[in-house]
Order: C-alpha cells, then structure tokens, then sequence
C-alpha cells in the first residue's frame, strides 16, 4: 500500500539557528516569520536542538545552546505521515525537523501540515481503497465491496467468502491515508478464524 511519506509535505526552506545565536536573534526570527519554533544546527548542519516559543519565555540565557531543549526529535523525510504524527503525540512537540541519513537538516513538518492529510477528498480516498486494498493487497474483484466515503468516513458493505478477508479488508482500509474511521458493515461466507459464531452481523467498527 502507499502511504504519504514525510518528504511530501515538508517545508524544504528551514528556518534555523546556530548554537550560539542569541535570545535576542531567537525571538527575533520566530516574530519575523511567525513561527513557534526553530532547529538548531551545527556547521555541519545536524540538528543538535529546538527553540520553541516555550522555552524563550520559561528562560532568558543568552544564547540558542543554552535555551535550546536537546537532543531533538527528529523524523526523515521517507518515514509514514502517519508514523510522524504518532511520534509527535508521543514526544508533546508541535513541529519535526526533517533530518537526512547523515542527521543533516532538510526540512520542518508540522502539526498543520500533517493535519492536511486528513482533508484528503473523499472520492481519492474511495478510489486509493479500491485499487490498493480491494484490488492490489486483497485481489478481489471491484465489485465485490461498496465503499462509501462521506467527509473521511468509510464504510464497507459486500459479502465476501472468509471472516478473516474481512477483518484484514477494514483493518488495510483504516490505514489509507486520510480515513478518519471505518465502518464495517461486511459479512462472510465462511467463519476461518475458530469462533463459535458462523455468522456475522453489520456492526460499526470505530478505529
């Protein structure tokens, strides 16, 4: 399945700062280009910290190496969008910067950014789950699931022959960039996964 990578939404013109920039300089770039935060970078251009907007009001040292909250969290450009969100809800951070194999700097991502995704029109997300789901990860026919999709939310209709094809069918569609939840209304032929129930009955599945 594709999923957007990272490289794809990041602003690739970084604005950063050196280590021994000053707060003076810091605020001054955050105000300048209305920004929260800000990289730190080496000459080699790694990334050794940020300095957000928090970390000047709670502090007033005099240069970015001393304001700057390290080692930073960092994300490269190949990994999932979805991945990175996580890892920004994880680690409490409103922006990423984009680092290369060598840990250089090549871009910033953030939380509006990634938020983007998720206004993903609903007639590309129908047709990513009939061609990557349905077709390419599952090899079943195009007509042998409905897909409705209203403002982010899927649902899934059809009868297809086991009970793990549909449980595997709404998990892969869940993940489909821009799904905002899934609703499984799929039943089944055959109950393969050793339940006592050889039937299923619509229901609503929330992810």
């Amino acid at each position: 399945m594709k999923h957007m990578k990272v490289g794809g939404l990041m602003t690739d013109e970084v604005v950063s700062a050196v280590p021994a920039a000053s707060f003076r300089e810091v605020a001054k770039m955050l105000a300048e280009h209305d920004i929260s935060g800000v990289p730190v970078v080496d000459e080699d251009d790694r990334v050794v910290g940020v300095v957000s907007e928090s970390d000047l009001l709670a502090r007033d040292d005099l240069i970015a190496r001393d304001l700057m909250t390290s080692p930073a969290v960092t994300v490269h450009a190949e990994e999932t969008v979805a991945d990175a969100a996580r890892l920004m809800v994880r680690r409490g951070v409103e922006r990423l910067p984009v680092v290369d194999e060598e840990e250089r700097l090549v871009g910033i991502v953030t939380r509006r950014d990634l938020l983007c995704v998720y206004l993903r029109p609903d007639a590309e997300i129908r047709r990513r789950i009939r061609e990557d789901v349905l077709s390419d990860a599952m090899g079943l026919p195009g007509d042998v699931v409905d897909v409705h999709v209203l403002d982010g939310v899927v649902t899934l209709e059809g009868r297809v022959r086991r009970r793990s094809q549909a449980l595997t069918l709404a998990g892969l569609a869940e993940r489909v960039d821009g799904v905002v939840a899934v609703v499984d209304r799929l039943s089944f032929h055959e109950d393969d996964t050793h339940r006592t129930s050889a039937t299923r009955t619509p229901h609503d599945i929330s992810w």
